[in-house]
């Protein structure tokens, strides 16, 4: 892919990339890294992406990235909730969604993951699916899941503790 084609793409989906790496990873370095990575990888590649479909592709990569730098052992989760606010410090929060914040930045990194690009990014089920690789039900259950957590915390039952 040409360095200009690469450039148009970095900057209209890399805040986007950068979003979905952070929630994976809750490191605003490590996701840079990432993101960095997403988008070497496409100078060097001879990789053509379908018109209308790049959001997803990179989307796609970026939690390929993101799993695999997981998997490697160089990753020690250490996410100040500061970090998080200042990653959408464009956006106004308000206290109740500084707590919905929160509550979502300490759900599992699956349910997190499924959360943000639902609800975040405007997905729907079959196309996280197709981003994370898994079968739309999955996507469904970890919804589900999370959800479920969240009313918990929120309407006072138990809160998840791992």
């Amino acid at each position: 892919m040409n360095n200009e084609a690469v450039l148009r793409l970095f900057d209209t989906y890399a805040d986007d990339a950068f979003r979905l790496a952070y929630t994976y990873l809750g490191s605003r370095p490590d996701a840079e890294d990432v993101v960095q990575d997403v988008f070497v990888k496409l100078i060097r590649s001879d990789i053509t992406i379908t018109k209308g479909k790049e959001k997803s592709y990179i989307l796609t990569m970026t939690a390929n990235k993101c799993r695999d730098f997981l998997k490697s052992g160089n990753y020690v989760f250490q996410a100040p909730f500061d970090d998080a606010v200042e990653v959408g410090s464009d956006i106004e929060i308000d206290e109740e969604d500084t707590e919905m914040y929160e509550a979502v930045s300490e759900l599992p990194e699956k349910l997190r993951v499924a959360i943000h690009l639902h609800y975040y990014e405007g997905y729907s089920l079959n196309e996280i699916a197709k981003i994370l690789d898994i079968a739309p039900s999955a996507v469904s259950m970890r919804l589900t899941r999370a959800k479920e957590i969240l009313r918990k915390r929120f309407m006072g039952g138990s809160s998840y503790a791992g």
